[in-house]
């Protein structure tokens, strides 16, 4: 099996070299449907002739494209002194075979096709990309956030694909069910909600106000989409992210212009809210959020949708100040968001369904011979911190470096995070 090669293209020191591959959609009928995985290689101007090593790039997510190589890319330039890197649109997202709205229109069986999109499939992807790009040589992996699980995932089904892992924000609970991570996730989220609002105080009344404001009136995005209270609510996801802070900061001070008959909501302001909720570039991330936790047991049924009951803070009927919500997704945002809305009977259907095969192999994992290291963010919104110490100690051989120096996204702010991890795979920190 080999790649068809596509474009090849320099930019700002950078060779990129395009990829496709067809790949069976359910990896236990190969003879069945197919898709296409698309996959850009980069190496460093230069040092196209060297046979160097490749690291296989794992993105966050689910449902989020490979990043696109520019004259930034902190952890990019860095690896690219000691690897080839390559980055996978995983499928369903990219240029590798869309799912979304459009594609899922009409399929029979669109939640049933969708149960193929999960990390197992993707590591079943990402040893058949590696097969036909250097047969049976190993590589390396760096995976963050969701990538991270997908790491796990390869350490547990195909180990021997693998010569050093790599992770960043990114190590899962292997055994808890969803209710226990979005229970964990609403803790931490009230905990960004008041260092937040103790950073910028004047906000808590300008949020409020935008909430109040937005019960009482019908406001309409400049997409034409209505927003609603509770999906402003959602803006809390900011918070997970080093710059996510100031920049909502930023835009609430944005908020309300005077216009015919009192205040209203600015274009500016509306406009800054639908770049980050929408869905229309990353549905996947909505549908299938609650189901990379899904192995076996109960149905996840919604889990941040009724694990919230337990936090009253989160009720902005309650009479006491907003509180954001982070990385949590509900049903009724399959009723507000004109990209889920044609999906919301097939997230329902998956978030029902409860014959969800295992991710990860304990067993496997106890016996692992592979180098992993693994940053460990201590205060990171998105993936607990217990659950990752404690999924780091059943991980045998696997080095942590715990820090509250970065949040989620470190990796990408900073590239002295790679270096870090680099060296203690070297055994030199």
């Amino acid at each position: 099996m080999t790649t068809t090669p596509g474009a090849t293209y320099r930019h700002h020191g950078l060779v990129c070299a395009d990829h496709t591959l067809d790949v069976p959609l359910d990896h236990a009928r190969p003879d069945g449907e197919r898709i296409t995985l698309f996959a850009r290689e980069v190496v460093a101007a230069g040092q196209e002739g060297r046979d160097l090593p490749r690291l296989l790039w794992l993105q966050g997510g689910p449902g989020g494209r490979a990043e696109r190589p520019n004259a930034a890319g902190a952890w990019l330039r860095r690896a690219l002194k000691e690897y080839r890197v390559v980055l996978l649109d995983q499928r369903g997202t990219g240029r590798s075979t869309p799912a979304d709205r459009v594609t899922l229109d009409g399929r029979p069986d669109a939640a049933g096709y969708l149960t193929h999109f999960r990390a197992d499939s993707v590591v079943r992807d990402a040893e058949q990309l590696r097969r036909a790009l250097q047969g049976d040589r190993p590589w390396s992996v760096l995976g963050q956030s969701f990538g991270g699980f997908c790491a796990l995932t390869y350490l547990s089904h195909a180990p021997e694909g693998l010569d050093q892992v790599y992770v960043t924000g990114g190590l899962p609970t292997l055994t808890g069910h969803a209710d226990d991570v979005y229970r964990a996730a609403y803790r931490r989220t009230l905990a960004h909600n008041e260092r937040y609002f103790a950073r910028y105080p004047g906000d808590q009344r300008l949020a409020d106000a935008v909430a109040a404001h937005l019960a009482e009136h019908d406001v309409r995005m400049p997409s034409g989409e209505r927003l609603s209270a509770r999906r402003f609510q959602t803006m809390g996801i900011t918070f997970g992210t080093a710059s996510g802070f100031d920049s909502l900061h930023y835009l609430l001070e944005t908020a309300f212009v005077e216009g015919p008959g009192g205040p209203r909501l600015s274009d500016p302001f509306l406009r800054g809210l639908d770049a980050t909720l929408s869905f229309a570039v990353r549905p996947l991330y909505a549908v299938l959020h609650e189901p990379i936790y899904a192995q076996g047991g109960p149905a996840t049924a919604w889990s941040a949708h009724r694990v919230r009951e337990e936090f009253p803070e989160f009720d902005a009927a309650g009479g006491g100040p907003l509180r954001l919500t982070g990385e949590m997704i509900y049903p009724w945002q399959f009723e507000e968001d004109p990209a889920l809305v044609p999906l919301r009977d097939t997230a329902d259907r998956l978030a029902h369904r409860t014959d969800w095969p295992p991710l990860y192999d304990l067993d496997r994992l106890a016996a692992n011979e592979v180098p992993v290291v693994a940053a460990v963010y201590h205060d990171d919104m998105f993936v607990d911190r217990d659950h990752a110490l404690e999924t780091a100690g059943l991980v045998r051989g696997l080095r942590r470096w715990v820090t509250d120096a970065h949040a989620h996204d470190g990796v990408r702010a900073d590239a002295a995070v790679f270096d870090r991890l680099l060296a203690m795979a070297r055994g030199q920190v």
